[in-house]
């Protein structure tokens, strides 16, 4: 994601999946000429929203299948996978929260990219993504034929919603998107292998999409609501006056 914002200023899908096809794939490997031949393929086995709320959890369960005559040239040590989690406007990941050792610690590394101000309503902010790097040496090693599984919890919460007459806006949440990097030992320095599984492979989850209902404002209450806020914001204001002025037990002289 880094690379990707270094040669663009948003996240859009369609710029984002020609990076993936076209500037990233072009530099995957230089030492293995068929990066098929690996027989790595990542799918998403389930995709669901976890809790109730403004506050929830996307719950992802990703296997990872490499072909067995393949698991031993790979550097099964320094192998990660890479899952990269697009947002949709309305929904963001908090990355205070993501920095949270403690919840977090089976994650190489986790970082948040684009639009990470958690001040703005959806109409005013841009997508963003999370991306996770998870160490997958071990399971690589003790790989069984159906491959081995990785379970993600990545925390969400809901931005401000515009204004929808039904009283809800609805936002989907996709798929992530998946590669294996591996570092191999070069003639003169570690090189770092980049493998994904071929298009005609992906194995759609039983879920591709979730939807979020989060609660918006109807434009008929705005009236209602602004006299509500002013009245109260006015009572609270000469209460704070008249307890500081009758209550403290301190005298206001004429002047």
């Amino acid at each position: 994601m880094k690379s990707y914002f270094e040669n663009y200023e948003s996240l859009h899908d369609s710029s984002f999946e020609d990076f993936m096809a076209h500037q990233l794939s072009s530099s995957l490997c230089q030492g293995i000429p068929d990066n098929w031949n690996v027989g790595v393929r990542l799918s998403v086995r389930e995709l669901s929203l976890v809790g109730e709320g403004s506050h929830r959890h996307l719950s992802s369960s990703i296997r990872l299948q490499i072909a067995a005559a393949s698991i031993p040239k790979l550097p099964a040590h320094l192998c990660e996978v890479i899952v990269i989690q697009r947002l949709p406007l309305g929904v963001f990941a908090d990355p205070f929260e993501l920095q949270n050792p403690h919840k977090h610690k089976a994650f190489r590394d986790i970082a948040v990219f684009g639009d990470t101000n958690l001040e703005l309503p959806s109409f005013q902010s841009n997508r963003s993504a999370v991306e996770f790097h998870i160490d997958a040496g071990f399971n690589i090693l003790f790989m069984q034929n159906n491959g081995t599984e990785f379970n993600l919890l990545l925390p969400l919460d809901a931005r401000y919603q515009p204004l929808d007459e039904s009283g809800y806006s609805v936002v989907e949440i996709g798929e992530p998107d998946m590669l294996m990097r591996c570092s191999v030992e070069g003639k003169q320095h570690k090189q770092s292998c980049l493998f994904m599984s071929p298009p005609n492979e992906k194995a759609k989850s039983t879920s591709a999409t979730v939807a979020w209902k989060i609660p918006a404002g109807m434009k008929a209450h705005a009236g209602f609501l602004s006299v509500i806020t002013f009245v109260t914001a006015l009572l609270s204001t000469l209460s704070i006056v008249y307890a500081s002025m009758f209550l403290s037990g301190t005298k206001v002289s004429k002047t």
